[in-house]
């Protein structure tokens, strides 16, 4: 049986691989500089962060503050169109960005890039914070409200309409299809599922892949069947544990090795600014920083709007300088934790320079170097992380369904089906091809979605300065 299992995921890998090296390559089309190779969609990514920043204003320095003070406030206005709280919708997004790519992504930054990776990991963080708060108060402000109170949101919407305004409507819905199909293609991630059995079966010593598919396939169906609110309630419990449980552990580690903290600090400042030529020096510290940061926050992308799209408000700006606190946590605090944890232990030392690594072992070798037993808790967490992704995905695929093929319950619980069924043979079968395909889908979200950010971009201009004057006189109401 195992054996018919994997010739047929073989025959079905060898039968996808062309088409998914065509789409990977021109996704993923890169150049050489020094040495070092950068997708053209990531330096896509990483530059809409900056100038979206910098024609902000630095709200991600200037909104932080009011982003915190709008997460928790427990009153809403009255009247107000959405589904879920701030703290909801914050949640639901950071379950789809909080993930496997935080406890891997990191570990292979430093082996491929040098602990320099870090630096501009965290900076790229940083501006993404500005990215975030666009897309995500424009899904707000260009969201749509059907007459049961149901929300439909997302990039797909202030696509379609920025470039209208340029008088290419045709053009516009072209680009908000394309945007959705790549979002329903990306929402079936079989990685989460494939890498979660995997740490469970390296630590129990047990490998059953379709009934681990099945059982998380299942839950996820439990969850997703509910709608926006379920996955709210859901996110906004287990995020917090699981985000708490991860951290702390990590800051135990960090603590037990405060002695040889400045020197972890200085060798990546060293290894940031080239005066180490682990990975390629700066560049090779920059590329490979700035690739796992986008990878982490989905900063450009798009699918957390979709997310942040159902919150309950009259103001949509409000929940752009929510969003913004999204890539701080995701990547400026989690990631940055992780990458410490690796350095201070040594773990990446053994696989400096070995691009075929994994980066799960780095990090469970990392925390297992303190505590004998975290492979356990790192098995839960990346349970739980791969858990919450894909309800989170499950959403951003509803969503896209809706858009493409109507906002009836016929769609929405055919999708979900499919899409559970799909998962269910996450776990069993790895398939390469599938998942370089995934990923494609993914960075392609971000070609349309950066470009009507950058056409809509004086009109958020407009729309800060006049919530700043209104907030200062107290008026706006989130």
């Amino acid at each position: 049986m195992a054996d018919a299992t994997k010739s047929f995921a073989d025959a079905i890998n060898d039968a996808l691989t062309p088409l998914s090296d065509f789409v990977s390559s021109i996704i993923f089309y890169s150049v050489e500089i020094a040495g070092v190779s950068m997708p053209l969609v990531v330096a896509w990514l990483g530059a809409a962060a900056i100038i979206v920043t910098v024609g902000l204003g630095f709200v991600n320095l200037r909104g932080f503050r009011h982003g915190w003070s709008l997460l928790f406030r427990a009153r809403h206005s009255d009247g107000a169109s959405g589904q879920i709280s701030h703290f909801e919708a914050l949640s639901s997004a950071l379950s789809g960005t909080v993930g496997l790519g935080n406890i891997a992504s990191v570990p292979v930054a430093i082996t491929l890039g040098g602990p320099g990776a870090v630096f501009w990991m965290i900076l790229i963080g940083f501006f993404g914070m500005s990215a975030k708060f666009a897309e995500c108060a424009l899904a707000v402000k260009y969201r749509r409200v059907l007459p049961g109170g149901r929300i439909l949101g997302g990039p797909m919407f202030y696509i379609e309409s920025a470039l209208a305004r340029l008088g290419m409507k045709t053009l516009g819905k072209a680009a908000a299809v394309f945007f959705a199909v790549m979002a329903l293609g990306a929402s079936v991630s079989v990685f989460q599922v494939n890498q979660a059995h995997a740490q469970f079966a390296n630590v129990v010593g047990v490998s059953a892949p379709i009934a681990y598919g099945i059982v998380m396939s299942s839950m996820v169906g439990l969850v997703i069947i509910g709608g926006i609110r379920r996955i709210g309630r859901v996110a906004r419990v287990i995020v917090p544990v699981m985000g708490a449980v991860y951290v702390g552990a990590g800051l135990i580690i960090i603590l037990l090795n405060i002695p040889a903290l400045p020197a972890a600090v200085e060798t990546i400042f060293a290894g940031a600014f080239g005066l180490d030529a682990a990975g390629g020096g700066l560049v090779g510290a920059l590329i490979n920083g700035m690739r796992r940061a986008t990878y982490s926050s989905e900063a450009g992308v798009g699918s957390a709007a979709i997310a942040h799209a159902q919150v309950r408000t009259k103001e949509p700006l409000s929940e752009g300088y929510v969003a913004l606190l999204e890539p701080f946590i995701d990547t400026v605090v989690v990631c940055t934790i992780t990458a410490l944890v690796v350095i201070l232990t040594g773990a990446y030392a053994p696989f400096l320079f070995n691009p075929d690594v994994t980066g799960i072992e780095i990090t469970s070798a990392a925390f297992e170097s303190a505590f004998a037993w975290f492979p356990y808790i790192l098995m839960v967490a990346s349970t739980l992380f791969a858990f919450t992704t894909l309800v989170s995905w499950a959403f951003y695929g509803s969503q896209a369904a809706a858009y493409l093929f109507g906002p009836t319950r016929a769609v929405d619980v055919t999708y979900k089906l499919l899409l559970c069924l799909a998962l269910s043979t996450g776990a069993a079968i790895s398939l390469s091809a599938i998942i370089n395909f995934i990923d494609s889908m993914l960075f392609a979200m971000a070609i349309p979605n950066i470009l009507a950010v950058y056409i809509l971009l004086p009109e958020l201009r407009r729309d800060l300065r006049a919530y700043e004057i209104a907030y200062r006189l107290k008026k706006p109401r989130a």
